[in-house]
């Protein structure tokens, strides 16, 4: 239940509430996360001159962070966030500062495997813990007739802010192994955990968030699995898939063009189409019910994913890669939308890590397969693949379409 918000706040806007800093801190603290499955893919390429091994090891990355995500997500749900993100986010920064070191001296895989696993089991979810910071905010502090709108303008933001981050890590990923060495980004993102993963974590903002949730008040986890919800996390496995098929089978393709290492900043320009229009949902009428805006952008992601299938030059990739982040953006931010609806009682933050993870892992899974197969069958193969992954997304928005007003009239009795 929602403590009634103080009469003389009620009126004020989200950022008063959670202070002008708030939002940067979390937006910086997010790229680590976003940084790290590129960075160590882009590492691993460079160094022991093998996609394939670089894919396998990113998914090593991402199969970490699925095991880890939903136990940080409960363990948060529980006993708060700073007591959860603060040695996480220590350990991670130790490790990916680490990681290079065993890039070059590890003889085989094992240990290069082990290291990125662990990289992942300690992704810090910052992404996940915000939104659940501002939901809390939001229920608390927001007047009732103004929380739906509010809800909405915050859930676009934090979407926006999910893909500029999915984007911008790529990019400072791609200039600083470009200026710098392969190395540097993941030195990068190694400061970046121990600095502002920790800021965030101390944040204030921290408190609207129960220290220690009451098992009374908590619905079971078996609610965060029921259809409803795993329709969602299906459709952003989809967009996982995408991700990963994407930068992959767009480095193969860079590779073959003589000039590997601009994989990542083309990888840029899918982002700029996608960031805008993630925070255009925002302004869309309410009347334009969220499981038709799944379908709709859903429908152009899988359009302009097989313009992609043909290839062709630079250009033209360049080209079908901004449409691409014109839906790509939009269907993820109705994603967590519709999540944030339906988020069981007391278990938001288990609701958003479980989808973040569920985004990581398929995107690291998709960047091993997509790199055996550009490796081992041909690059126009692989650029396949994010067209398999975007009709997954449109097929689980169709299933969500057609079974949302059954599943409501179910909560509503």
């Amino acid at each position: 239940m929602h403590r009634p918000a103080p009469a003389a706040t009620a009126h004020r806007p989200l950022i008063h509430h959670t202070g002008l800093w708030y939002f940067p801190v979390a937006f910086v603290a997010r790229l680590p996360f976003a940084m790290m499955t590129v960075g160590v893919l882009a590492l691993v390429v460079a160094m022991r001159g093998s996609v394939a091994l670089g894919g396998l090891t990113s998914a090593a990355v991402g199969l970490g962070v699925v095991v880890a995500g939903p136990v940080l997500g409960d363990l948060a749900d529980r006993y708060g966030q700073r007591r959860v993100l603060i040695p996480v986010g220590l350990a991670n920064g130790i490790l990916l500062a680490l990681f290079p070191l065993v890039v070059a001296a590890a003889p085989g895989e094992v240990l290069l495997l082990v290291v990125a696993t662990a990289i992942g089991l300690t992704g810090p979810q910052t992404a996940a813990m915000s939104r659940s910071r501002v939901m809390a905010l939001i229920g608390d502090r927001v007047l009732p007739e103004r929380r739906e709108r509010t809800f909405s303008r915050a859930m676009a933001y934090e979407s926006a802010a999910d893909e500029t981050a999915f984007v911008i890590g790529p990019f400072i990923v791609g200039v600083l192994a470009a200026l710098v060495a392969p190395w540097a980004p993941i030195v990068g993102a190694a400061v970046l955990s121990f600095v502002f993963v920790t800021a965030f974590a101390l944040h204030p903002t921290g408190r609207a968030v129960p220290e220690r949730a009451e098992r009374a008040e908590m619905a079971p986890f078996r609610d965060v699995l029921h259809p409803r919800m795993l329709v969602l996390i299906a459709a952003v496995f989809g967009v996982g898939l995408f991700f990963g098929s994407t930068l992959t089978s767009l480095t193969a393709f860079m590779e073959a063009q003589g000039a590997p290492e601009a994989g990542a900043l083309l990888y840029g320009v899918m982002g700029v189409g996608s960031a805008v229009l993630a925070l255009a949902v925002a302004a869309l009428p309410e009347r334009f019910a969220l499981r038709w805006r799944l379908v709709v952008f859903a429908s152009v992601l899988f359009a302009s994913a097989g313009a992609y299938t043909v290839g062709g030059s630079v250009l033209t990739v360049t080209v079908v890669l901004c449409l691409m982040g014109i839906g790509v953006g939009p269907s993820l931010v109705t994603l967590f939308s519709l999540a944030g609806h339906r988020a069981p009682r007391g278990r938001t933050a288990s609701t958003m890590t479980l989808l973040a993870s569920a985004l990581t892992l398929a995107q690291a899974l998709s960047s091993a397969v997509t790199g055996a197969i550009a490796e081992n069958v041909s690059v126009a193969t692989a650029m396949l693949l994010p067209a398999a992954a975007a009709l997954l997304v449109l097929a689980m928005a169709a299933v969500n379409a057609s079974s949302t007003p059954r599943w409501d009239a179910a909560r509503t009795a």
